[in-house]
């Protein structure tokens, strides 16, 4: 028998064992991370609790001069948020389909539509007629908006990373763990922006 063909034959099954393993370890760090995910929602769904509760329970609930929230802008803005989360997708289409410059064209776009988003937040927040201490009011709108925003900026410095390390020849061959886990970070932002979105500027 030819020395070739056992060799081939012995080798098969060592590296179906291999990728089955990098299969799993990659497996168990996105079920990890699903976790994680799920304890940073427990936190906002607590903010979440305590802003309708304090909302029904509080007599003059606006700042005084205040008689609501200027909308137009923030819509602008959860439209590019919310849109953000299809290119990223797209991003991950093609990274699948082994199309890195298409990869980082869409990543590149998240990137900026994400800063998009987190510069017009700072200059609503530079408009506002109350701040930080005016009243329960005050002190929600600005907790709330301000811990999305800073998880919006860790999905930025996310994508930062991930797109860096696209430069790395060969750097998603053996699984695209980085790019999956950051693009299900983004996706939880921006569901969890379009809930906010609804409470402060909606229900108001």
């Amino acid at each position: 028998m030819d020395s070739s063909i056992v060799s081939d034959e012995l080798q098969q099954p060592l590296h179906h064992a291999g990728g089955e393993h990098s299969h799993d370890e990659e497996g168990n760090k996105m079920f990890g991370f699903i976790v994680f995910l799920l304890s940073e929602s427990v936190i906002f769904l607590s903010f979440f609790a305590g802003y309708i509760v304090y909302k029904l329970s509080t007599p003059n609930w606006l700042p005084p001069g205040i008689s609501g929230l200027e909308v137009k802008e923030p819509t602008i803005n959860t439209v590019v948020l919310v849109a953000s989360s299809f290119v990223i997708y797209l991003a991950e289409v093609a990274l699948k389909r082994h199309d890195l410059r298409l990869f980082r064209i869409f990543l590149s776009t998240t990137i900026v539509m994400g800063g998009y988003f987190l510069v017009g937040q700072a200059i609503e927040w530079s408009n506002l007629e109350f701040g930080f201490t005016s009243g329960t009011f005050g002190g929600m709108f600005y907790l709330l908006t301000g811990f999305h925003g800073l998880h919006v900026f860790t999905g930025i410095l996310l994508q930062l990373m991930v797109l860096v390390r696209s430069f790395i020849p060969g750097n998603y061959d053996t699984g695209h763990f980085g790019v999956n886990a950051t693009s299900l970070f983004w996706h939880f932002v921006d569901i969890i922006w379009i809930v906010l979105f609804l409470m402060l500027y909606v229900w108001q």
